[in-house]
Formats: structure tokens, sequence, C-alpha cells
């Protein structure tokens, strides 16, 4: 029997080989489509990368089975037009849209479920633009669209409220300006007439235990398969890890799946995975919903793989090929995993980023780890893309283990065996900074 030709738009090494991991892995073959620097890097051409996209799936002397992507936008959109151009399975294009504008996407939850915070839209054409009536602070102002939480502000009072206005106003067209091209093929709904893609999104701080949960829908049935905890480094809005699988009460838990499910159905989605971010607040025991993402988390795939003996990549490739997914629960070496975000919280330059050999060497004296660098050897930090806006990325660290403590203990372990050093960025921005000092 021939092999599945299944196109990955935003093909990386990391995750093929996790792709190459699924069941069945024998009968595909991965084909890259775009690369992830031309889909993240500056301002991208939604029309350009359709065209070399076509280009490439047209030139291709063989069957198309598949066309999948595990990124945000603009491959979370590319995926439905592309396979709606050539006749392979995926969610429609109006449903992850509604997922990915983050307006639109309040819109739709509002009309289903009640866990969601205040939320109104800021005026950025306003020369005195203010909060959103009856949204308090403190809130949080984002862009309608972005990437990795690029351009999201925290701000506490009117003064950081308009510091963060003036932030967004200069970099929403980015990401805002292809995303209108993908609105502008769709038939949108009176609340969404004239709102566009460059907008900016108030909302109100949540507090609690932060969670995601992850789900596919097959045949317009939704299936919640896992949820997973996201604790932040202290006094800060940036991710430490994701652990799974999740240490909240099974009611909670429980909860959490019914308002998945519920604004999933709303939101139309069918063959495909998603991603909901929620807060839990322990004190209240309120739960509300963050945002929802049209695809399954590639960050978390490892965690499944530790914990269920599964990548989560296989819900993904199951649906694109017409097949329900079934993730085994529990099947995996470890009863815990967490993916780290080693960050650093100032500008520099990184210095003795160790080499590919080096890092295996690692994974080896380390059982049941897994290291990711971000930058390169002497990068200045504030140059790297894709940045929350509090701090910068050095590693993602894969681990797994028996207990928490176990996880904890192999992720120290492992940042000390990296031993970076960094000096301050020199004035012209050549990198040659002074004072090194370890991290």
């Amino acid at each position: 029997m021939p092999k599945k030709n299944i196109f990955v738009i935003g093909l990386d090494d990391a995750n093929l080989d996790t792709l190459h991991s699924v069941p069945d892995a024998r009968e595909y073959r991965f084909h890259p489509l775009l690369t992830t620097q031309e889909l993240q890097v500056g301002e991208v051409s939604v029309p350009a990368l359709l065209e070399k996209a076509e280009g490439i799936l047209d030139a291709f002397d063989g069957t198309i089975d598949a066309i999948v992507g595990y990124w945000d936008f603009p491959v979370s959109t590319l995926v439905p037009i592309l396979s709606e151009r050539y006749g392979t399975r995926s969610t429609s294009l109006e449903s992850v849209v509604k997922c990915e504008h983050k307006y639109w996407s309040r819109l739709e939850q509002q009309k289903v479920v009640e866990e969601h915070p205040r939320f109104g839209r800021v005026d950025l054409e306003s020369q005195d633009p203010r909060p959103p009536e009856g949204v308090r602070f403190p809130m949080w102002l984002k862009p309608a669209l972005s990437y990795s939480s690029e351009l999201a502000f925290g701000v506490k009072n009117e003064e950081e409220f308009r510091a963060a206005v003036d932030e967004i106003r200069q970099g929403v067209a980015r990401v805002g300006r292809p995303f209108q091209y993908i609105l502008d093929r769709l038939d949108l709904p009176p609340e969404m007439q004239g709102v566009g893609g460059q907008v900016c999104l108030a909302e109100e701080a949540l507090s609690g235990i932060q969670v995601a949960v992850e789900g596919y829908v097959h045949h317009g049935e939704v299936t919640v398969y896992g949820a997973l905890d996201s604790i932040n480094y202290p006094d800060s809005s940036s991710f430490l890890r994701h652990q799974y699988p999740s240490t909240l009460p099974e009611p909670v838990v429980r909860r959490l799946h019914e308002v998945s499910e519920r604004v999933i159905r709303q939101i139309g989605m069918d063959a495909a995975t998603f991603s909901i971010e929620y807060f839990y607040d322990p004190r209240t025991d309120a739960i509300n919903l963050l945002e929802i993402n049209p695809r399954h988390s590639q960050s978390h795939a490892e965690l499944f793989e530790y914990v269920d003996g599964v990548p989560n990549h296989h819900c993904m490739l199951s649906l694109a090929l017409g097949k329900n997914p079934e993730l085994p629960d529990g099947a995996g070496r470890y009863k815990t995993a967490a993916k780290w975000y080693y960050r650093w919280f100032a500008d520099g330059v990184v210095h003795d980023v160790p080499s590919d050999a080096d890092l295996r060497r690692i994974e080896r004296e380390i059982p049941g780890v897994r290291i990711d660098m971000v930058p390169e050897e002497g990068q200045q930090l504030s140059q790297m893309h894709e940045q929350d806006s509090y701090s910068f990325e050095l590693a993602h660290i894969f681990t797994g283990g028996d207990s928490e403590e176990d996880l904890r203990d192999k992720y120290d372990r492992c940042v000390a065996a990296l031993n970076l050093t960094f000096s301050r960025p020199a004035p012209d921005g050549d990198g040659r900074g002074d004072d090194r000092k370890n991290a």
C-alpha cells in the first residue's frame, strides 16, 4: 500500500522527529510546505504564501492526502484555504477566524457561556483613547491577533493604558494587515462589520491557576483528551512551565471539559484539534476562558508522549485522514511531564550556547529530558522574534518524571549544564558588550 502524502505547513526539525513517533508513522510521508521563516518573520503576505504553496502542491507528482499545521496565524488559516482547494479534510476558515480574532471569539463565547472576563474594543484612532465602558483596571490590552503574546500588555492605570495603546498602534499592522486579507474572504456577521484586523481588545485581568484544555472534533462530536497546568514565573505573566496532567481536582477539570464543549460547538469547528486556555480561581471556584486556539499545541507534544505514549500530533493527523483519533491514557514511560521555559528578564548578548552535540550529551546524562535552544551564539536577546513583552526565551526544556519534584530536579540540572553566560549589548548593537556573567 502506498504511503499517505501529508504536507505540513511550517514543518520544523523538532516536530518532524515527533511526527515520526506517532502510531502508523511508517504509513505516512511528511512533506514540508513553506518554512517557519517565511511564515513568521516580518509582515507576511498571505497571497504570496498561498501562491508559493499552490505552486509546490501543483507540481507534486503524487496524491495529496492531507494538509496540516500546528502553528497560529497564518498557518491556521492557510490549512482550511488550501484544504478546500485540494479536497483534503479541514475545519472551515470561518471557524478558525472565530478563534483567532480575539474580539470575534469573545462575541461567540458570550453567546453560550458566562465563564469569560469583561471585555471591549479600544479605539486606536482616538487622540484620547479610553478603556471600554464597564472594563476595570487591572486589565490586559492586546491586538485582535498577535504572535506568542507579542504586544500584549498588563496595565493598572490610565498612564500605563495610554503607553500600551501607543505601542500597540505602532506594531499592530505587522499581523493586522495580513489578517485583513483573511477577513475579506469571509461573509462577516453584522457585529463584525467594519471591525477589521487592526483592532485592540481590552479585557479585565484574570487571576488564579492557569490551565489549558486540549481536544478535537470528529463528525461534530467534541472530545477533550487532556488538561495541563500552566505555571508562571513568580510575580510575572511569563510561563515557567506547562505540566501534564493537571493537578486540579476532578470536578474542576470536568467543568473545564463542559465549557470547552459548548464554546467549540458554538464556534462550529469540525475535523480539527483545539487548545483552550483558562484561569481557575480556587478562592471563588470561578472558571474564566482566556483564549481559544484553533489547533493543538505542538508545545505539548512531548508531554503527551511522555505520559500517554503518543504525541498529540496523532490527533491532527488522524482527523486530516478521516480517522477518529484515540489517545491512550497513561501508557507512557512517566507519570507526569513538563515543558519548561528557561528565560532571561533583561536584554543582553548570550554566549557559550552549547552545540547540538553538547545538548545530546546532556540529554543522555539526564534521562527523560529534551532541550531546544532558542538564541544563537552571540545573539542579542532583544533582536529575537516572537518574544513576549517582558522576557526572552533561552531554551525549552522538556522533562518526564514520576513526581513534580523529579521534574524540578531534572530542569535544574539542565539549566546548570547549559551554563550560559551574558554580556551587556554594545551601544552600536554589534553584540560586543562587556561585563559577562553567568545565568
